[in-house]
C-alpha cells in the first residue's frame, strides 16, 4: 500500500494536500455556494463526470490523498470507476470512512440526508460494500465522525473486530471526529487497545482558524505516530470567497493568497504535520486550495497572529455548522 507521506514524481512538487469527496458524491451538501458551483443539473451521470475531472486535475497537481466515505452518496463507486480507467494509478493512498448511513435518495430537497450508526452490524456491512468497491485500494478506514456520546470506542466486540480486520487485511484503522469535544475522543482514541495494542493509527479532524480547539490533541497523536488528516480547513466555504471574514481576507492579501489558500496554508503550517483536504467541487476552487502550499510556514503564521479574535467557542462554531442547509 502507498505510504501518505512518501513522494511520488509528479508535474509539481508534491503538495501536502489531499481531495476530499465529501461535495462531490452526492448532490447535496451543506458547503455554501453550491447553486452556483453545480448548478440544478446534479443527475448521478453529471457528479460522477464532475468527480472524475476534480480527481483527473488534483492527480495531475500531485495530490496523491483520496478521502471517501460510504454516506458520501456514490462517491466511493465515482473513485472506483476512476481508479478502474487510469490502470497507471498506482500511487494513490485512498482512505474511507464507516458508520452513516447515505438515505438521500439523491435529492436536495429531504430532511434527512444520512443515518449515523456505530454497531458491529453496521460496521460489517459497510465494510463489505467498501470492499466490493475499492477492494485492495484502501488503505485507511475510519469510524466516521465520533463523539463522544458514539458507543464505539466502548463497545469491545467492535474493536476486537476492528483489530481482527486490520491484522487480516493490512488496513490501517482510523477515526474521524466532529462537534465540540474532539479533543476529548481523540485523547480516549490514543487510549484504546486491544489486546495490549494501540486500535488507531490515523485521525481525520475539523481544524479551521474558526475552530483551532483540537491542536493540542492532535499534536498528541502526531507524538504517537498517527497519520493525521485536515477537514474542514475553509470551514465548509466559511473562510473562502466572499464569505470569508474580512481580516482573513485582508491577510490574505498581505501574502499575495486568496482567503481559502490562506486557511488552508495555515492548516499546514501546524507542528503536527497534517495532511490538509481540500473539497474543491470546481476547477477554480481546487486552484486556489492548491496554491495553499505556495504561501510559506512564516508567512502563514505571520498572518494568524492578526487573526485570533476569529476564534469562536466550539460549541458556537459547531451549532453555526449544524444550522447550515444541505443544498
Amino acid at each position: 500500500m502507498p505510504d501518505a507521506a512518501a513522494d511520488v514524481s509528479s508535474p509539481r512538487p508534491r503538495p501536502r494536500l489531499g481531495l476530499g469527496l465529501a461535495a462531490l458524491g452526492r448532490p447535496a451538501y451543506v458547503t455554501g455556494g453550491r447553486a452556483d458551483d453545480l448548478g440544478a443539473v446534479r443527475s448521478v451521470e453529471a457528479m460522477r463526470s464532475r468527480t472524475h475531472e476534480i480527481l483527473d486535475l488534483a492527480y495531475a497537481r500531485g495530490v496523491r490523498y483520496l478521502d471517501a466515505a460510504r454516506s458520501y452518496g456514490l462517491a466511493e463507486q465515482f473513485l472506483r470507476d476512476w481508479l478502474a480507467g487510469r490502470p497507471d494509478v498506482d500511487d494513490v493512498f485512498v482512505a474511507s470512512k464507516w458508520g452513516y448511513t447515505y438515505v438521500g435518495d439523491w435529492r436536495t430537497d429531504v430532511d434527512v440526508h444520512e443515518v449515523k450508526d456505530h454497531s458491529l452490524v453496521a460496521f460489517e456491512r459497510q465494510r463489505r460494500e467498501t470492499q466490493a468497491l475499492l477492494g485492495g485500494r484502501l488503505s485507511l478506514y475510519s469510524i466516521h465522525s465520533v463523539t463522544p456520546q458514539s458507543p464505539a470506542l466502548d463497545d469491545r466486540h467492535l474493536l476486537a473486530e476492528l483489530a481482527r480486520w486490520s491484522a487480516e487485511s493490512g488496513v490501517r484503522i482510523g477515526l474521524s471526529t466532529s462537534g465540540p469535544h474532539q479533543t476529548d475522543v481523540v485523547l480516549r482514541a490514543l487510549q484504546t487497545q486491544v489486546d495490549g495494542r494501540p486500535l488507531f493509527s490515523a485521525v481525520q479532524a475539523t481544524w479551521n482558524v474558526l475552530e483551532p480547539s483540537v491542536g493540542s490533541a492532535l499534536q498528541r497523536a502526531h507524538d504517537a505516530g498517527w497519520l493525521i488528516v485536515v477537514k474542514e480547513g475553509v470551514a465548509n466555504g466559511r473562510l473562502a470567497g466572499t464569505q470569508a471574514p474580512s481580516a482573513l481576507s485582508a491577510a490574505a492579501d498581505r501574502v499575495g493568497a486568496t482567503p481559502d489558500a490562506l486557511a488552508l496554508a495555515l492548516a499546514v503550517a501546524q507542528p503536527w504535520s497534517p495532511t490538509v483536504l481540500s473539497g474543491a467541487v470546481t476547477a477554480g476552487q481546487l486552484d486556489a486550495n492548491l496554491a495553499a502550499v505556495e504561501v510559506t510556514t512564516a508567512a502563514a503564521l505571520a498572518a494568524a497572529r492578526d487573526l485570533h479574535h476569529l476564534v469562536e467557542a466550539p460549541e458556537t462554531y459547531w451549532r453555526k455548522r449544524s444550522d447550515r442547509p444541505w443544498a
